[in-house]
């Protein structure tokens, strides 16, 4: 990757003899959203303390922005937004209150302050709630008050630490969503942690898989799917509304499809394994044929799938 904007380098950290985080190597662009997924104990928050300069690696070095987070952790700090998985705020004052008292903190100027709450409060969806005290908010409210307190200082780079906690599921998805959003609009770099699959999925560009300090794979879900189950990460079942034909007459003309690997038929339903994602071609060629489409479903390899596959082949790490 060209000037990452997170770049660390053989990053390792011992606890005594336990070593938490294990040679790290990790690149991640601007506006990029990297998802580090791995079990609890895994290493994930060690590696994001040493990327904030809170704790010192070992070996190796983290670069964040362009500075060295152990020699000039402040400077870090200044460009980074961290959230922890359990965001704290003074419950007796109110979200505008808390959201001031931050931007006091970090030398934002007093007539700037409230302006810069309200905006970054409705950034995050929650301007009518800007004077109830935050006794009052439910967990998803103090999961967005505390992105809008990472937003109030203006990041270059947001670190979520298992952001999702603790919210009910439709709050984790409006809550993803924003990030997403919030992401795209701002060009902010995220790096989320989480050990929950399903939502690390939902919004990422890269991920990660950490277990046990080490950084076992890393990429897209489409690269990953391609390199855990080779020709079976493209298969698609094409459904007419006629029986299939009888006779290998157009299974071998679907063989013959620049792409197409094997070939199965079975009533009404032709499934089909494919070296790429070849789907528009065969609706094209399934019509040609005369053949009226009545469903077309491509099977996804999604993070569960990789996930498992992974450790399959990798027995030694099924353990952790």
């Amino acid at each position: 990757m060209e000037n990452p904007i997170i770049q660390l380098e053989g990053l390792t950290k011992y606890y005594g003899k336990v070593k938490a985080v294990d040679n790290l190597h990790l690149s991640i662009n601007k506006g990029e959203i990297f998802g580090l997924l791995g079990p609890n104990g895994a290493g994930k928050t060690t590696t994001i303390l040493m990327m904030l300069g809170l704790s010192d690696p070992n070996a190796g070095q983290a670069t964040v922005c362009g500075i060295n987070a152990t020699r000039n952790p402040i400077a870090v700090k200044r460009k980074v937004g961290y959230m922890p998985d359990n965001a704290g705020f003074y419950d007796n004052l109110t979200a505008l209150e808390n959201l001031q008292y931050i931007g006091r903190l970090n030398g934002i100027g007093e007539k700037e302050i409230e302006a810069r709450a309200h905006q970054t409060m409705e950034m995050v969806g929650l301007s009518d709630a800007l004077h109830k005290k935050t006794s009052a908010y439910s967990r998803g409210m103090k999961q967005r008050l505390g992105l809008a307190d990472l937003l109030i200082r203006e990041p270059e780079v947001m670190i979520l630490d298992e952001p999702t906690l603790g919210i009910d599921p439709s709050g984790i998805r409006d809550f993803l969503e924003l990030i997403h959003r919030l992401s795209r609009q701002q060009g902010l770099t995220v790096l989320l942690s989480s050990h929950h699959l399903h939502h690390v999925q939902q919004i990422c560009d890269r991920v990660g898989i950490f277990v046990e300090g080490k950084l076992l794979v890393q990429g897209d879900i489409n690269t990953l799917s391609g390199e855990l189950f080779g020709k079976e990460s493209f298969e698609v079942a094409v459904t007419v509304r006629e029986a299939l034909p009888a006779g290998d007459g157009l299974k071998a003309a679907v063989q013959a499809i620049p792409g197409v690997i094997g070939v199965q038929a079975s009533g009404h339903t032709m499934d089909i394994s494919c070296s790429s994602d070849i789907t528009p071609d065969l609706v094209r060629f399934f019509v040609r044929q005369g053949l009226n489409v009545t469903g077309v479903q491509r099977k996804e390899y999604g993070l569960d799938e990789i996930y498992q596959r992974f450790f399959e082949n990798n027995p030694k790490k099924v353990s952790a």
